[in-house]
């Protein structure tokens, strides 16, 4: 494999968040309780719309491979991290590797698409009420479906694939998972052409579509804003708050790792940042999505009378 990529490296060892061996047991029970919660809670939130009729809206079709792109890129990169603290040396093949970082890219770019069409059916919903039905068809779903894993396959082919044609020097990866920009770090030549992608596709995907959020939020507050009834207000608010809390979150943390200079930061504060985005929030979105959202809550309590009564 290394040699068909004209690589002198035949596996790397990642360096993980802390050296201080005192830290690695009660990270690994604070790491493994975080992905307990995000498997049973976004399992739980799949299930949960699986065998409610009433769930099968887009709104919840949407949540439901929300839940869905937050296990898989969560389970890309916290198993391996779990066995590394208990690990003498944290070795991970270049195929591992390559293979870690191309997965991990398709579903942290499918996030951000799918957080875009979410926000694009709260607007669908709140200001064409009258004609949701019509615009927001199931083929229309599918289609922004196909769309948003295609997005994400794109963009993880051509950046992994970059990353297989550079030749690496170095094995030790300054970070806790094969993420893209440590990566570059390694290799022997000139990295400037995959920067200078990697902070284009990074740029495109993020300010894109956090400017297609913003502007349907904006259309989304106008229609708000002119409803005569405070219940009603107040509905609409709940509708699209957790999802507006998720998204700032999620393009937070990735705008202040992906769109600055190399030198910007501490590796600390980076380290800080992805655990956020790669472990913290696929545990919190069916938490924001599930604890303030009243239909989901009544298909938990009819879910869970139906199994027990």
């Amino acid at each position: 494999m290394a040699t068909e990529n004209h690589s002198t490296v035949t596996e790397f060892i990642l360096q993980g968040l802390t050296e201080r061996p005192e830290l690695q047991l009660p990270l690994l029970f604070l790491f493994l309780g975080i992905y307990l919660v995000t498997m049973i809670g976004n399992l739980g939130v799949i299930t949960l719309i699986c065998l409610n009729a009433h769930l099968h809206t887009p709104m919840y079709y949407f949540l439901s491979n929300l839940s869905f792109v937050d296990l898989c890129y969560s389970s890309v990169i916290t198993p391996k991290m779990l066995v590394n603290f208990v690990s003498e040396k944290n070795i991970i093949s270049y195929a591992e590797c390559m293979s870690q970082l191309y997965l991990f890219l398709v579903f942290v770019i499918a996030e951000c698409y799918m957080l875009t069409v979410m926000a694009y059916d709260r607007y669908v919903a709140i200001c064409r009420p009258l004609f949701y039905n019509i615009i927001m068809s199931h083929r229309v779903c599918s289609l922004l479906m196909v769309g948003v894993y295609a997005m994400g396959f794109i963009g993880s082919t051509i950046e992994t694939g970059l990353m297989l044609k550079q030749s690496y020097c170095k094995h030790l990866i300054s970070y806790y998972f094969c993420e893209i920009l440590p990566m570059m770090k390694l290799t022997c030549s000139s990295t400037y052409h995959v920067e200078m992608t990697v902070f284009l596709l990074a740029g495109f995907n993020i300010i894109v579509t956090s400017l297609t959020v913003l502007i349907s939020y904006a259309f989304i507050l106008s229609s708000i804003l002119h409803i005569s009834t405070t219940g009603g207000r107040a509905k609409a608010f709940n509708t699209c708050s957790s999802h507006f809390a998720a998204v700032g979150i999620f393009y937070g943390t990735t705008a202040f790792m992906y769109l600055k200079p190399s030198t910007a930061s501490s590796l600390a504060q980076e380290n800080v940042a992805s655990v956020f985005y790669t472990t913290v929030i696929p545990m919190l979105n069916p938490l924001i999505y599930s604890l303030r959202n009243k239909e989901v809550n009544a298909a938990v309590q009819k879910t869970l009378r139906g199994k027990l009564f």
